[in-house]
Protein backbone atom coordinates (compact mmCIF):
# COMPACT_ATOMS: atom_id res chain seq x y z
CA UNK A 1 0.00 0.00 0.00
CA UNK A 2 1.13 3.88 -0.33
CA UNK A 3 2.90 5.08 2.04
CA UNK A 4 2.21 8.72 3.19
CA UNK A 5 2.60 11.47 0.29
CA UNK A 6 4.43 13.99 -0.58
CA UNK A 7 2.95 16.44 -3.16
CA UNK A 8 4.66 18.63 -4.97
CA UNK A 9 4.00 21.09 -8.03
CA UNK A 10 6.65 21.62 -10.64
CA UNK A 11 4.44 24.50 -12.99
CA UNK A 12 7.03 24.41 -15.74
CA UNK A 13 6.71 24.31 -19.04
CA UNK A 14 10.17 25.40 -19.70
CA UNK A 15 11.38 22.07 -21.78
CA UNK A 16 8.17 21.98 -23.73
CA UNK A 17 7.31 22.61 -27.11
CA UNK A 18 5.03 25.88 -26.09
CA UNK A 19 3.59 27.10 -22.90
CA UNK A 20 0.57 25.51 -21.25
CA UNK A 21 1.83 22.91 -18.84
CA UNK A 22 2.95 25.16 -16.77
CA UNK A 23 -0.71 25.45 -15.56
CA UNK A 24 -0.95 21.87 -14.86
CA UNK A 25 -0.39 22.12 -10.69
CA UNK A 26 -2.66 24.74 -10.29
CA UNK A 27 -5.81 23.26 -12.22
CA UNK A 28 -5.07 20.09 -10.65
CA UNK A 29 -5.82 21.82 -7.05
CA UNK A 30 -8.16 24.10 -8.29
CA UNK A 31 -10.17 20.84 -9.21
CA UNK A 32 -9.58 19.48 -5.94
CA UNK A 33 -6.65 16.77 -5.79
CA UNK A 34 -4.98 16.99 -2.37
CA UNK A 35 -8.26 17.35 -0.45
CA UNK A 36 -9.75 14.45 -2.64
CA UNK A 37 -6.78 12.12 -1.92
CA UNK A 38 -7.38 12.84 1.72
CA UNK A 39 -10.89 12.35 1.27
CA UNK A 40 -10.11 9.10 0.25
CA UNK A 41 -7.94 7.59 2.74
CA UNK A 42 -4.99 8.69 1.57
CA UNK A 43 -2.30 10.01 3.63
CA UNK A 44 -0.67 12.91 2.02
CA UNK A 45 1.61 16.35 3.50
CA UNK A 46 1.75 18.84 0.78
CA UNK A 47 4.91 20.59 0.01
CA UNK A 48 3.23 23.22 -2.25
CA UNK A 49 4.29 24.83 -5.19
CA UNK A 50 7.48 25.37 -7.13
CA UNK A 51 7.39 29.15 -8.75
CA UNK A 52 6.16 29.07 -12.20
CA UNK A 53 8.47 29.04 -15.41
CA UNK A 54 6.59 29.52 -18.56
CA UNK A 55 8.25 28.45 -22.08
CA UNK A 56 9.69 31.41 -24.07
CA UNK A 57 11.98 31.05 -26.83
CA UNK A 58 15.68 31.10 -26.81
CA UNK A 59 16.69 31.74 -29.93
CA UNK A 60 20.28 31.57 -28.83
CA UNK A 61 20.10 27.98 -27.50
CA UNK A 62 18.54 26.49 -29.95
CA UNK A 63 19.68 22.34 -29.49
CA UNK A 64 19.16 21.80 -26.90
CA UNK A 65 16.80 24.06 -26.63
CA UNK A 66 16.46 26.51 -23.20
CA UNK A 67 18.75 24.30 -21.06
CA UNK A 68 19.70 26.49 -18.42
CA UNK A 69 16.22 27.31 -18.34
CA UNK A 70 15.27 23.71 -17.46
CA UNK A 71 18.41 22.99 -15.12
CA UNK A 72 17.21 25.73 -13.10
CA UNK A 73 13.54 24.31 -12.70
CA UNK A 74 15.11 20.55 -12.10
CA UNK A 75 17.97 21.65 -9.82
CA UNK A 76 15.38 22.86 -7.21
CA UNK A 77 13.15 20.20 -8.34
CA UNK A 78 15.79 17.88 -7.29
CA UNK A 79 16.26 19.63 -4.10
CA UNK A 80 12.69 19.62 -2.92
CA UNK A 81 12.59 16.10 -3.59
CA UNK A 82 14.98 15.36 -1.39
CA UNK A 83 13.21 17.20 1.19
CA UNK A 84 10.37 14.54 0.61
CA UNK A 85 12.29 11.90 0.69
CA UNK A 86 14.23 12.74 3.76
CA UNK A 87 11.22 13.50 5.63
CA UNK A 88 10.09 9.88 4.64
CA UNK A 89 7.24 10.19 2.46
CA UNK A 90 6.76 9.04 -1.17
CA UNK A 91 6.80 11.95 -3.87
CA UNK A 92 4.23 12.73 -5.79
CA UNK A 93 5.22 15.11 -8.44
CA UNK A 94 2.64 17.09 -10.85
CA UNK A 95 4.45 18.59 -14.10
CA UNK A 96 5.12 20.38 -15.89
CA UNK A 97 6.58 18.50 -18.63
CA UNK A 98 9.02 14.96 -18.69
CA UNK A 99 12.08 16.53 -18.04
CA UNK A 100 10.94 17.13 -14.11
CA UNK A 101 11.21 13.14 -14.25
CA UNK A 102 15.37 13.13 -14.64
CA UNK A 103 15.07 15.75 -10.89
CA UNK A 104 13.11 13.00 -9.45
CA UNK A 105 15.66 10.07 -10.17
CA UNK A 106 18.78 12.36 -9.26
CA UNK A 107 16.91 13.18 -5.64
CA UNK A 108 16.84 9.65 -4.88
CA UNK A 109 20.30 8.80 -6.61
CA UNK A 110 21.64 11.56 -4.43
CA UNK A 111 19.83 9.83 -0.91
CA UNK A 112 21.67 6.33 -2.38
CA UNK A 113 18.79 4.59 -3.72
CA UNK A 114 18.33 3.46 -6.88
CA UNK A 115 14.74 2.44 -8.49
CA UNK A 116 13.72 1.10 -11.12
CA UNK A 117 11.51 3.24 -13.40
CA UNK A 118 8.51 2.15 -14.76
CA UNK A 119 8.12 5.21 -17.86
CA UNK A 120 4.42 4.84 -19.11
CA UNK A 121 4.00 7.35 -21.35
CA UNK A 122 2.78 7.15 -25.11
CA UNK A 123 6.20 7.97 -26.55
CA UNK A 124 9.95 6.63 -25.53
CA UNK A 125 11.66 9.80 -25.36
CA UNK A 126 15.18 8.36 -26.46
CA UNK A 127 16.02 11.94 -29.04
CA UNK A 128 18.61 13.77 -28.46
CA UNK A 129 19.77 16.99 -29.36
CA UNK A 130 21.65 15.14 -32.34
CA UNK A 131 18.86 13.60 -33.70
CA UNK A 132 15.80 15.77 -32.81
CA UNK A 133 16.29 18.67 -35.29
CA UNK A 134 13.75 20.67 -32.40
CA UNK A 135 15.93 21.05 -30.09
CA UNK A 136 13.26 20.25 -27.26
CA UNK A 137 13.82 18.74 -24.35
CA UNK A 138 10.43 17.33 -23.72
CA UNK A 139 10.97 14.40 -26.14
CA UNK A 140 14.30 13.60 -24.60
CA UNK A 141 14.00 12.75 -21.24
CA UNK A 142 14.59 8.86 -21.23
CA UNK A 143 17.92 9.33 -23.72
CA UNK A 144 19.33 11.57 -20.80
CA UNK A 145 18.27 9.57 -17.94
CA UNK A 146 20.43 6.81 -20.12
CA UNK A 147 23.21 8.95 -20.66
CA UNK A 148 22.54 8.15 -24.43
CA UNK A 149 25.71 9.14 -26.51
CA UNK A 150 24.93 12.95 -27.51
CA UNK A 151 22.73 14.43 -25.13
CA UNK A 152 23.33 17.30 -22.90
CA UNK A 153 26.01 16.23 -20.75
CA UNK A 154 25.15 19.24 -17.93
CA UNK A 155 21.43 17.31 -17.80
CA UNK A 156 22.45 13.95 -18.24
CA UNK A 157 24.39 14.79 -15.03
CA UNK A 158 21.95 15.91 -12.76
CA UNK A 159 23.05 13.79 -10.04
CA UNK A 160 25.91 11.56 -8.46
CA UNK A 161 26.50 9.17 -11.31
CA UNK A 162 25.93 9.13 -15.05
CA UNK A 163 24.03 7.22 -16.01
CA UNK A 164 21.23 7.99 -13.94
CA UNK A 165 19.80 4.94 -15.00
CA UNK A 166 20.72 1.70 -16.24
CA UNK A 167 18.99 0.09 -19.19
CA UNK A 168 17.98 -2.89 -17.14
CA UNK A 169 16.01 -0.74 -14.40
CA UNK A 170 13.90 0.83 -17.46
CA UNK A 171 10.37 -0.88 -18.56
CA UNK A 172 8.68 1.67 -21.08
CA UNK A 173 5.17 1.22 -21.05
CA UNK A 174 2.11 1.81 -22.87
CA UNK A 175 4.68 3.70 -25.77
CA UNK A 176 3.52 3.47 -29.70
CA UNK A 177 6.82 2.61 -31.45
CA UNK A 178 7.97 4.74 -34.95
CA UNK A 179 10.43 4.49 -37.47
CA UNK A 180 12.83 6.88 -36.82
CA UNK A 181 15.79 7.57 -34.52
CA UNK A 182 14.48 6.79 -31.28
CA UNK A 183 13.10 3.40 -32.68
CA UNK A 184 17.20 2.73 -33.39
CA UNK A 185 17.74 3.15 -29.63
CA UNK A 186 15.07 1.37 -28.47
CA UNK A 187 16.24 -1.45 -30.53
CA UNK A 188 20.19 -0.99 -30.28
CA UNK A 189 19.66 -1.33 -26.45
CA UNK A 190 16.98 -3.74 -26.02
CA UNK A 191 14.45 -1.33 -24.28
CA UNK A 192 11.40 -2.87 -25.86
CA UNK A 193 8.98 -2.55 -22.83
CA UNK A 194 5.42 -3.19 -23.15
CA UNK A 195 3.76 -0.84 -26.06
CA UNK A 196 0.22 -0.03 -25.63
CA UNK A 197 -0.82 -2.59 -28.61
CA UNK A 198 0.26 -5.11 -25.77
CA UNK A 199 -2.10 -3.30 -22.89
CA UNK A 200 -5.21 -2.85 -24.51
CA UNK A 201 -7.63 -4.92 -23.72
CA UNK A 202 -6.09 -6.87 -20.70
CA UNK A 203 -5.18 -3.18 -18.32
CA UNK A 204 -4.57 -5.55 -15.08
CA UNK A 205 -2.35 -8.25 -16.84
CA UNK A 206 -0.06 -6.18 -18.29
CA UNK A 207 0.42 -4.26 -14.99
CA UNK A 208 0.89 -7.42 -13.47
CA UNK A 209 3.68 -8.32 -16.12
CA UNK A 210 5.10 -5.13 -15.74
CA UNK A 211 5.76 -5.49 -12.21
CA UNK A 212 7.32 -8.44 -12.42
CA UNK A 213 9.70 -7.28 -15.18
CA UNK A 214 10.63 -4.88 -13.04
CA UNK A 215 10.67 -5.96 -9.52
CA UNK A 216 13.41 -8.31 -11.50
CA UNK A 217 15.78 -5.67 -11.25
CA UNK A 218 15.29 -3.26 -8.65
CA UNK A 219 12.83 -3.57 -5.36
CA UNK A 220 11.69 -0.47 -5.79
CA UNK A 221 10.59 1.50 -8.47
CA UNK A 222 9.24 5.10 -9.90
CA UNK A 223 6.07 5.58 -11.57
CA UNK A 224 6.49 7.99 -14.86
CA UNK A 225 2.97 8.82 -15.88
CA UNK A 226 2.46 10.89 -19.06
CA UNK A 227 -0.72 11.73 -20.13
CA UNK A 228 -0.30 11.16 -23.31
CA UNK A 229 -0.61 7.27 -22.96
CA UNK A 230 -4.31 8.21 -22.93
CA UNK A 231 -5.75 8.63 -26.70
CA UNK A 232 -6.60 12.11 -26.81
CA UNK A 233 -9.66 11.42 -28.46
CA UNK A 234 -10.80 9.49 -25.49
CA UNK A 235 -10.36 12.10 -22.84
CA UNK A 236 -7.86 15.32 -24.21
CA UNK A 237 -5.55 15.86 -21.74
CA UNK A 238 -1.79 16.19 -22.97
CA UNK A 239 0.15 18.42 -24.38
CA UNK A 240 1.21 16.46 -27.31
CA UNK A 241 -2.13 14.97 -28.54
CA UNK A 242 -2.04 11.42 -30.06
CA UNK A 243 -4.89 10.28 -31.98
CA UNK A 244 -6.26 6.98 -32.00
CA UNK A 245 -3.18 5.68 -30.47
CA UNK A 246 -2.67 4.25 -26.60
CA UNK A 247 -5.03 3.32 -24.26
CA UNK A 248 -8.04 4.38 -22.91
CA UNK A 249 -8.49 6.64 -20.25
CA UNK A 250 -10.19 3.73 -18.20
CA UNK A 251 -7.31 1.16 -19.28
CA UNK A 252 -4.48 3.59 -17.83
CA UNK A 253 -5.96 4.11 -14.66
CA UNK A 254 -6.86 0.60 -14.26
CA UNK A 255 -2.74 0.25 -14.46
CA UNK A 256 -2.31 2.95 -12.28
CA UNK A 257 -4.30 1.16 -9.12
CA UNK A 258 -2.65 -1.96 -10.31
CA UNK A 259 0.80 -0.26 -9.32
CA UNK A 260 -0.23 1.96 -6.47
CA UNK A 261 -0.77 -0.51 -4.71
CA UNK A 262 2.26 -1.96 -4.76
CA UNK A 263 4.61 -2.49 -2.19
CA UNK A 264 7.73 -1.47 -3.67
CA UNK A 265 6.45 2.08 -5.19
CA UNK A 266 8.38 4.92 -4.23
CA UNK A 267 7.21 7.66 -6.09
CA UNK A 268 4.93 8.82 -8.78
CA UNK A 269 5.42 12.08 -11.44
CA UNK A 270 2.41 13.20 -13.71
CA UNK A 271 3.39 14.98 -16.21
CA UNK A 272 2.06 16.65 -20.12
CA UNK A 273 -1.27 17.86 -18.73
CA UNK A 274 -2.20 21.00 -20.66
CA UNK A 275 -5.36 21.77 -18.97
CA UNK A 276 -6.51 24.48 -22.12
CA UNK A 277 -7.27 21.24 -23.89
CA UNK A 278 -9.67 20.39 -22.00
CA UNK A 279 -13.37 21.53 -22.09
CA UNK A 280 -13.73 24.88 -21.22
CA UNK A 281 -15.56 24.03 -17.61
CA UNK A 282 -12.96 22.34 -16.04
CA UNK A 283 -15.27 18.95 -16.55
CA UNK A 284 -11.87 17.51 -18.47
CA UNK A 285 -9.62 18.10 -15.71
CA UNK A 286 -12.44 17.00 -12.86
CA UNK A 287 -12.54 13.82 -14.90
CA UNK A 288 -8.77 12.97 -13.93
CA UNK A 289 -8.81 14.18 -10.98
CA UNK A 290 -11.37 11.41 -10.59
CA UNK A 291 -9.39 9.18 -11.64
CA UNK A 292 -6.21 9.70 -9.95
CA UNK A 293 -7.73 9.78 -6.73
CA UNK A 294 -9.01 6.33 -7.87
CA UNK A 295 -6.56 4.57 -8.73
CA UNK A 296 -4.26 5.77 -5.93
CA UNK A 297 -6.84 5.26 -3.15
CA UNK A 298 -6.79 1.59 -4.28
Amino acid sequence: MLGELGLLGVPSSAAAHGPGQEKAPAALRRAGLPERLAAAGVRIVDYGDQPVVRWRPDPHRRRPHNLQAVLGVLGETSRRVGEILADGRVPLVLGGECSVTIAVMAAFRDRGIEPALLYMDGGVDLFTPATNPTGILDSMGVAHLLDEPGTAVELAGLGPSRPLLRDDRLLLFGYTDHPGAEHEVLVRRDLAGLPAERIRGRPEQAAEEALARVGASADRFLVHLDVDVVDFFDLPVADIPLHNEGLTFDEAMRCLTVFARHEGLAGLTITEFNPDHGAEDGSTTDTLVRGLVAALAG
